[in-house]
């Protein structure tokens, strides 16, 4: 290896949002991470929703909040013929 153009290579702790830390080495001096495999979901088998922006709330403001039972009912309405006199 040529001297003087390789970067440092370092010992850090790696800090996850959700708490994790752990040591490994790397070039830059810090390392913080949004999710790590502690808290992945693919990981630890746990669904984790992040409403990022309030797209939940856009998206039943657009929608509605709709169940299967609400759906059903509505369909059921909609079968029955109205009886008009």
């Amino acid at each position: 290896m040529k001297e003087g153009i390789h970067p440092k290579y370092l010992d850090v702790e790696a800090r996850c949002a959700c708490g994790a830390t752990w040591h490994t080495r790397s070039t830059k001096p810090e390392l913080h991470l949004e999710i790590c495999s502690s808290c992945h979901p693919f990981f630890t088998g746990r669904q984790k929703l992040l409403d990022t922006e309030g797209r939940i709330e856009r998206f039943t403001k657009k929608f509605g909040a709709q169940t299967s039972e609400s759906r059903k009912a509505a369909a059921k309405a909609k079968k029955e013929p109205v009886v008009s006199r």
